[in-house]
């Protein structure tokens, strides 16, 4: 595995998300669909019959069973039984029956948020589009659709589903789609983009290897084969973010794995290159949303 590609999957598996389930079920006649507004993250897997996602200013796209859509922000859409999108504004939000699979209409739904944590794994979704679709007929894609089936079978139980099931196996097909999917993705920006790039891939893999470094932007600049100010402004255009945010956010990850071990705060501050602990908390604090010692009675 070359250097880009390791920091590629690096990357991806730093990504932190949590699942949650806020609909199971069916939906006929004429109806509409979204989470638009909630400031939320969420997909939507289809398990039965075919409806259409509109994206404003954006042509219908269909999506029939076995397909899904995540959408990774929170944009204007919905979904719907309608394959106009005017007629799809002008019908009804209507609540969700249960599912059966002997129906011949309606469509059957999974769907659910993503919440991505802080830091991090912003980061990296910042690098990515609005929406990813996996297709049940896409080649290449053994694994997701084999995680569909699972998801699918579930959803045909007698009992009903375990939504705690449902939850794992969406959060685990979202990281197989977003694996086989962002390696065909042209220009993607970033730490993504950071990482596919033969310049700074270097640089970013010093940074990940050895966040606790001090790090001085002539340092980084030198590792790059530029000046200072040719480097700070390439970085900002490629990565989106500042180096300096960056190597904040590669500090914060670490410090979280070392406070989820049991290591004391001020060791971690240290670790993770902070003269005092004041310093370390308010960053922490900053990025992370909590402060450490907090976070790190969570996992005793």
């Amino acid at each position: 595995m070359n250097l880009s590609a390791a920091l590629f999957e690096w990357l991806l598996d730093s990504l932190e998300l949590d699942s949650r389930l806020f609909h199971v079920g069916r939906y006929c006649g004429s109806w509409q669909a979204s989470t638009h507004g909630l400031a939320r993250a969420s997909f939507h897997l289809l398990v039965q019959g075919h409806c259409w996602l509109h994206l404003d200013g954006q042509a219908g796209i269909r999506l029939d069973a076995g397909d899904a859509v995540f959408l990774l922000r929170d944009r204007p859409y919905r979904l719907s039984g309608s394959d106009s999108a005017e007629e799809a504004r002008c019908n009804p939000r209507i609540p969700m029956t249960p599912l059966d699979s002997q129906a011949a209409d309606g469509v059957g739904l999974v769907c659910g948020f993503f919440h991505f944590r802080p830091g991090l794994s912003e980061l990296i979704i910042d690098a990515l589009p609005e929406y990813l679709i996996l297709r049940a007929e896409a080649p290449g894609s053994s694994a997701a659709r084999r995680l569909f089936e699972l998801i699918l079978e579930e959803c045909e139980r007698r009992e009903g589903p375990a939504s705690a099931l449902l939850e794992r196996l969406s959060h685990l097909l979202f990281l197989y789609v977003l694996r086989e999917q962002s390696q065909a993705i042209g220009e993607l920006g970033g730490l993504l983009g950071l990482a596919q790039h033969p310049q700074f891939g270097t640089l970013l893999a010093q940074l990940i290897a050895q966040p606790g470094q001090p790090w001085p932007l002539e340092q980084m600049a030198e590792l790059t084969g530029l000046s200072r100010s040719a480097f700070c402004k390439r970085f900002q255009e490629l990565a989106g973010h500042s180096p300096g945010q960056v190597l904040l956010n590669l500090r914060m990850r670490q410090a979280c794995r070392l406070l989820r071990q049991g290591i004391a705060v001020a060791d971690c501050a240290e670790a993770c290159g902070y003269q005092s602990v004041a310093a370390f908390t308010r960053a922490f604090s900053k990025v992370v949303g909590s402060l450490p010692g907090a976070y790190r009675r969570q996992f005793g």
